[in-house]
């Protein structure tokens, strides 16, 4: 049975978006949410309360619904509303295979790049943000970096239209990441797997760069059944 969630939360992030139009601005907030699992897999969400909460038309909001629809995030059903779908474990398994065949080619291409150091410098730097944010606490501003320094790996090999198929495709793999913030890898791990995927880019070592990038990606398939297991209700096929 679906709920109705609590869209407070929505309002601020909405006054937190700044850029694009209304449609895009409700859009980025909608994913935000639900990615964060400020709205929970199987809620209702309806454009009229949305609407109400951020003080928009409707129109903005029902392309922007549509629009998440589009990227699988919810389920329009005519005549009975729109429903944040649930966690697919087949989707979060073909994300994370898609996911690391385009990160390994970008981390291989970044080994062999001519102005590496650059790009070494910047991982470097966002590390040490992650290490800071870890030892606050601070587990969504250290997934925020995480995503920061596998950006940055993309850009440092001009791969932006890789990154955004990334970006797209790791939709479903976000949400199962905030539901184990507190479950998955220590974030210690990770830290020590980025140091490893900087070294080895570094050492201009494909191979290595490689290797390590695929144990780091593949940390959420070693999670992924204690977190189903802990929050079977969200899940589905």
């Amino acid at each position: 049975m679906s709920t109705k969630p609590k869209l407070g939360q929505l309002e601020s992030t909405f006054a937190a978006q700044e850029d694009g139009t209304i449609a895009v601005r409700v859009y980025n907030t909608m994913k935000k949410c639900i990615i964060q699992l400020m709205l929970m897999p199987g809620s209702s969400i309806s454009e009229a309360d949305v609407s109400k909460t951020l003080g928009v038309s409707r129109q903005p909001v029902r392309e922007a619904f549509i629009k998440l629809a589009d990227v699988g995030l919810v389920e329009i059903r005519p005549q009975r509303g729109t429903f944040v779908v649930m966690i697919s474990r087949r989707d979060v398994k073909n994300a994370q295979f898609m996911r690391e065949a385009l990160e390994v080619a970008m981390v291989r291409k970044a080994a062999t790049a001519d102005d590496k150091d650059t790009l070494v410098a910047e991982l470097d730097r966002i590390i040490e943000r992650q290490e800071l944010a870890s030892k606050q606490k601070d587990n969504k501003e250290f997934l925020r970096l995480d995503e920061a320094f596998h950006s940055a790996i993309a850009a440092g090999v001009d791969c932006a239209l890789g990154w955004r198929l990334v970006s797209d495709m790791k939709i479903q793999l976000d949400r199962v990441r905030f539901l184990s913030l507190n479950d998955a890898t220590p974030v210690s791990a990770l830290v020590a797997q980025h140091r490893a995927i900087v070294s080895a880019i570094a050492s201009g070592d494909m191979q290595i760069a490689q290797e390590t990038m695929e144990v780091h990606l593949r940390e959420i398939l070693k999670s992924l059944p204690a977190i189903e297991r802990d929050n079977e209700e969200l899940f589905c096929a």
